[in-house]
């Protein structure tokens, strides 16, 4: 399956629900041990073994950070004046941010357009 296959919906807690035509009353309904029987009970969908997530390496928080801001890997590098091959570093784990870049990228965590503003007003 390609990314073109699949709509992600994003909604904020007390928002409604898209408009589709999904049930969304009857799918609020489902208690969670529905949902577990009817996800064992598809043989192409079983749970990983405890081998098999060990065998599994952790998204980098960069790149969680990144995406969550809905960036580029270059938009990301440009907006907080990083150098895009250590951006790409950093997710790829072939280096970690060192103590004043985990500052930065927290700082970009808890308020990204202020860190935008205050990088941006920086430069001019």
């Amino acid at each position: 399956m390609n990314k073109t296959d699949t709509t992600r919906v994003t909604t904020k807690p007390g928002s409604t629900s898209p408009r589709s035509d999904t049930d969304w009353a009857r799918l609020d309904a489902v208690t969670d041990e529905e949902v577990v029987t009817a996800a064992l009970s598809d043989p192409d969908a079983q749970p990983l073994t405890p081998e098999q997530l060990s065998g599994m390496r952790r998204v980098s928080r960069v790149k969680v950070l990144r995406q969550r801001l809905g960036m580029t890997q270059m938009q990301f590098a440009e907006a907080f004046h990083l150098p895009i091959t250590t951006l790409r570093d950093w997710e790829q784990r072939r280096s970690t941010p060192d103590a004043p870049a985990r500052a930065l990228l927290l700082a970009i965590e808890r308020d990204p357009e202020v860190m935008r503003r205050l990088l941006a007003e920086g430069i001019a």
